[in-house]
């Protein structure tokens, strides 16, 4: 009998900005695992697990002194490798004394965690999240922390489109998105969706970034790297001057980006941003892109907080499985797909040495 999480233990997930980082303890819950994070005096950042080895009192209601926690009921000391060097009086402590400490990287403007087997966490299997530095794509983002749903269900969303003609009609949704074949294609950990909409009126949001009148040659194309991100490269050209054959010069291109952690099996957190290579010096654009994404429940990415939370509470109520599929999920479907497989390579690696003893 196991208790099986429906995410992979073994890879990256996104646990923070690193601007939130500081000399101060942080909470935060990755893939069912309570974690304290905090910036060494050196810079980097430390990760921990967020309960006192004596009375699992969690330790980020603790304090920081050096690079060392002192647990806040009873004063154990941890150091940034887990391991307790103080205990209050006695002088001999205990050699099991320790709690466990998570390997992390800070790239792409994010501070990543490894919830999994620490002998796996190789920094080379980060996922593809250049768009975010701040070079030749910019844009300012956030986060929707303990977002009330599965995180596969932000996902679903991304890898389907179709919702922004409901869901966001009155800003990027447009009917051609509905009436435009797509393709999609995969590799072992990636799925992208791939839809052209040529020679069609612009949506308001893109009308309005573009800045020209006339039809539009518009693209989705929309990458799944697994198991926490998705990059949906958008835009539009004024109809007819390359753009499907790859000359976007004429035109306006941007990027949503989504790095997701699950929390729990029903939460998760949702770190956001829209990027773009128009326009780069301006700053007050960038503002206003991130108020349409996010501002007081009336942006795009609001609308999907509503919708999915929704989601998430009917499936609570009618828990029928599996989902009702049509056509547009494809892109989803092969997304879930890949996670099964990781999956399910996990839970058959974790029970080799079980079976080696029967």
């Amino acid at each position: 009998m196991t208790d099986a999480k429906p995410f992979p233990l073994n890879a990256w997930y996104p646990a923070a900005w690193g601007t939130e980082i500081d000399r101060i303890l942080r909470a935060r819950t990755i893939c069912d695992k309570d974690i304290v994070l905090f910036r060494r005096t050196d810079g980097v950042v430390a990760a921990l697990e967020d309960a006192c080895w004596h009375r699992l009192l969690p330790l980020s209601l603790g304090r920081l002194v050096g690079d060392q926690v002192v647990c806040g009921y009873h004063g154990l000391v941890f150091n940034t490798a887990g391991r307790c060097t103080h205990m209050p009086a006695q002088q001999t402590i205990n050699p099991s004394a320790c709690v466990r400490a998570y390997p992390t990287v800070e790239k792409h403007r994010l501070v990543w965690v490894w919830p999994g087997d620490p002998a796996l966490a190789d920094p080379a299997l980060l996922p593809d999240f250049h768009w975010n530095d701040g070079d030749e794509w910019k844009g300012e983002g956030g986060t929707f922390y303990s977002l009330k749903c599965d995180w596969r269900l932000v996902v679903d969303n991304l890898m389907d489109l179709t919702h922004e003609t409901y869901v966001h009609s009155d800003s990027i949704g447009h009917d051609a998105i509905l009436d435009t074949p797509f393709d999609v294609t995969h590799t072992d950990k990636t799925a992208t969706m791939t839809r052209w909409m040529i020679e069609i009126d612009p949506p308001p949001f893109w009308a309005k970034q573009l800045g020209k009148p006339g039809k539009v040659d518009r693209w989705q194309i929309v990458t799944f790297e697994a198991p926490a991100v998705v990059i949906g490269d958008v835009g539009v050209a004024p109809a007819g001057t390359g753009a499907p054959r790859g000359d976007r010069s004429q035109g306006v291109n941007g990027a949503f980006l989504a790095a997701i952690a699950p929390e729990t099996e029903t939460s998760c957190h949702y770190f956001w941003n829209f990027v773009r290579t128009f326009r780069t010096d301006d700053e007050e654009l960038s503002r206003a892109l991130q108020r349409a994404h996010v501002n007081d429940g009336k942006g795009v990415y609001d609308q999907d907080h509503v919708v999915l939370e929704a989601q998430q509470r009917a499936i609570g109520r009618h828990p029928r499985q599996p989902f009702y599929n049509l056509n547009i999920d494809a892109g989803a479907l092969w997304a879930r797909r890949i996670l099964d497989r990781m999956l399910e390579r996990e839970r058959t690696a974790s029970s080799g040495p079980a079976r080696a003893a029967e």
